[in-house]
């Protein structure tokens, strides 16, 4: 069994006065996860423990977020977080560049038995 992509979401996250990357980035993860449920691992008698969660996320200032916060939002499965540059940087209240915008793009892969699913 090969693993098999069953679900991209993407969700936005800000911080609109810190400049906090991971906060935003977390928001953006949260944002993403409110979009999906994934009943499929009940129907195939699946342990959602045993999927693997990618998360991909687009940050003004890469190296300020931190990884293992935001894998920690993950409920289930073995996670991977990978950032590169993104996002948006914007003027807040506090003046240019202290509200930041990150996004997020969080996926499940799951191996899936053969035979799982029947097509009329």
């Amino acid at each position: 069994m090969a693993l098999q992509k069953i679900i991209t979401e993407l969700g936005a996250g800000a911080d609109l006065h810190g400049k906090d990357m991971t906060k935003a980035a977390k928001r953006a993860v949260e944002d993403a996860m409110r979009h999906s449920s994934l009943s499929l691992f009940h129907g195939l008698k699946l342990d959602p423990k045993t999927m693997k969660v990618e998360v991909k996320i687009g940050a003004p200032d890469p190296e300020s977020v931190d990884k293992n916060a935001v894998a920690a939002m993950l409920p289930y499965g073995t996670v991977t977080v990978t950032i590169e540059q993104g996002g948006v940087t914007a003027e807040g209240m506090g003046g240019p560049g202290d509200t930041v915008i990150v996004s997020a793009a969080v996926s499940a892969l799951v191996e899936i038995p053969e035979g799982a699913f029947k097509l009329a």
